[in-house]
């Protein structure tokens, strides 16, 4: 099917496909490369446009995590990590600018080269990269670096290793990677994969995990110690080997970032209102309003910050799992949809403050637009028109209530969708077609206590249909594994997207992970137009061709009703010790991980 659809498209798009015609041309070497265009800081840029170049070193940031962590390995699929290890310890060969779409400049790599159609890409090697242990980076480290991980990492890393057709050094400080499929953004992805030590494995398993060892990375930061489950100290290396190149300066700015474990956000929250964290990231508007009146907060010693940003809303909600009958079919989950009181439920948790999210890309141009498929996204659904979901091409919105608690218009379409399904009502209780009680478990971390009070709302209104829904907490592994083994009716699922989406998305929505164990696919979503659409996403060579496809795969995501969206974060809301300071000057993706703590800085007044 995808071959005629491409097929067809060239015809369509007058060849906007066209793949090798430019293979042969003239390659050049750059400090950068950017999905579309050109990398728009210069080769001779001195700083990040975003950050303090004169920022102090020094101070330490204590963040809070709840759960707890096995092992110190973040690039495994074994085991829990800390999250943020992977983000403060380790390096890649170019490194992404957070006021860009998705540019990326040297970092371990001083130069990239690419020839027009992108079919390889080169990199080369700054000759003083080292490792934390003062040991040189070398061409065998970084080829080892994406085998292993390709092969024996987590399952993040193992797609991009598939697409490599071959991977070979071409001088002392230089390599060359070389695909075998046709995807622009590949030369991308191969500049940001972590770069580690090839000795220090030798003769040990990479993917056995643990607390023994923290893989040698090239980073600015080093684990200096841990307490298993509880507590992590990572301190500045003061000899960092970039210090001082352009990417880095006014940046890694803390002489320690340490991250405490508590048992729920709860016991968290309370930990940073008695000074034990200094940092505390709030994603409910009505709590943000309401609960920070405590004393740290009045006279002055905690500070309230709103960081703006221009990214996608992404999908935070409820994951419906469609492996699961009667949740395969499309009505029972419109009909979930249409009992799912947003209105009522948003103003109850966060004062209808915070938005609701309409679509997966919404909050920006990628998202998708009202009533029918027009013009190119019309043309690129067009082959799949039997099997898209019902408002694909014709429109779909999410259904809105009457802000009312009882949603009687709702629920009687709901009652209808599901009579439609084979679904019948026996003594009160919903009944599948083969006699079995429609009961819905909602697996959720323990501690999720936000979630755990829109499930107890939601289950009032299911109730009223003849469904239960019961909230389901268990504890970290417990979850991770269940999750990772796709056992559960309905789970929370938070997906973070970006104004240049990629091969990330079929991570999230492919085909290839709707059952494979431990995917991020947690919905099954097993659809031959979302794989089309992401093709199609990677392979255009205009920006004006990307943003119709990506709002393509929009539409077929969202009219795919996988999932049961509540509110999006239009903002970042830190409160933090006054200590931290940020800089004035905020780049598109202003709260992100690469935002805090990366720029951010200690200073006493």
């Amino acid at each position: 099917m995808k071959s005629v659809f491409f097929q067809n498209l060239k015809i369509a798009t007058a060849g906007i496909l066209l793949f090798g015609g430019a293979q042969f041309a003239q390659a050049e070497s750059s400090h950068g490369i950017a999905m579309y265009g050109d990398p728009a800081l210069p080769q001779d840029f001195v700083s990040l446009p975003y950050v303090n170049a004169s920022a102090p070193k020094g101070g330490k940031v204590v963040f809070g995590n709840t759960g707890g962590f096995d092992t110190l390995n973040p690039f495994a699929q074994k085991g829990t990590p800390p999250w943020q290890l992977r983000f403060w310890g380790y390096e890649s060969l170019m490194g992404r600018s957070w006021d860009e779409a998705f540019s990326l400049y040297g970092l371990l790599a001083e130069s990239v080269e690419v020839p027009e159609d992108r079919s390889w890409v080169e990199f080369t090697l700054r000759p003083e990269a080292r490792f934390s242990d003062g040991t040189p980076v070398t061409v065998a480290d970084v080829i080892w670096s994406y085998e292993t991980l390709g092969t024996k990492g987590h399952l993040r890393y193992r797609g991009f290793w598939n697409k490599i057709a071959e991977i070979r050094k071409t001088g002392p400080r230089s390599l060359r990677i070389s695909f075998n499929t046709e995807d622009r953004e590949l030369a991308l992805i191969a500049g940001m994969r972590p770069i580690l030590q090839k000795a220090q494995w030798e003769g040990k398993d990479f993917a056995a995990s643990g607390l023994s060892e923290a893989p040698i990375g090239t980073g600015a930061y080093v684990v200096d110690n841990f307490e298993a489950g509880r507590q992590i100290t990572l301190k500045r290396n003061p000899d960092y080997w970039g210090k001082d190149l352009p990417f880095r300066v006014g940046t890694q700015n803390f002489d320690q970032l340490r991250i405490d474990f508590f048992g729920d956000q709860t016991v968290l929250f309370e930990a940073f209102k008695a000074g034990e964290l200094t940092s505390y990231r709030e994603f409910n508007a009505d709590k943000w309003a309401s609960a920070y009146g405590f004393a740290a907060v009045t006279d002055g010693r905690v500070v309230k910050s709103e960081i703006p940003h221009q990214r996608p809303s992404g999908m935070t909600g409820l994951a419906i799992n469609t492996r699961r009958a009667p949740l395969d079919d499309w009505r029972v989950r419109e009909a979930l949809l249409l009992a799912f009181n947003f209105e009522y439920i948003n103003e109850t948790i966060t004062g209808s403050v915070q938005p609701r999210i309409r679509s997966y890309f919404s909050n920006s141009h990628l998202g998708l637009r009202p009533g029918p498929a027009k013009g190119r996204v019309a043309t690129y659904l067009a082959p799949f028109a039997d099997d898209l979901p019902v408002g694909a091409i014709d429109g779909y919105a999410l259904p809105q209530s009457d802000g009312t608690q009882r949603n009687r218009k709702n629920l009687r379409q709901a009652m209808k969708l599901l009579a439609e399904a084979g679904l019948t009502v026996q003594d009160g209780a919903l009944h599948t077609a083969d006699g079995t009680p429609l009961n819905l478990k909602v697996l959720l971390r323990q501690g999720d206590t936000e979630m755990k009070t829109v499930v107890e709302i939601y289950a009032r209104a299911l109730e009223r249909l003849g469904i239960t829904l019961t909230p389901e907490l268990v504890d970290n592994a417990q979850y991770v594994g269940r999750q990772s083994d796709f056992d559960f009716d309905l789970t929370r699922v938070r997906r973070e997207l970006s104004l240049s989406p990629g091969n990330e998305q079929k991570l999230y929505w492919g085909a290839a992970g709707a059952n494979q164990p431990g995917s991020r696919n947690l919905m099954g979503i097993a659809s031959p137009a979302v794989d089309a659409m992401i093709d199609l996403m990677l392979t255009v060579e205009t920006h004006e061709e990307f943003t119709s496809a990506t709002r393509a795969l929009d539409r077929v995501l969202t009219a795919g009703r996988y999932v049961i969206p509540i509110w999006s974060f239009d903002k970042g809301r830190i409160a933090h010790a006054r200590e931290l300071k940020f800089p004035e000057t905020l780049p598109i993706y202003g709260d992100r991980t690469g935002f805090m703590p990366d720029v951010w800085w200690y200073q006493e007044d």
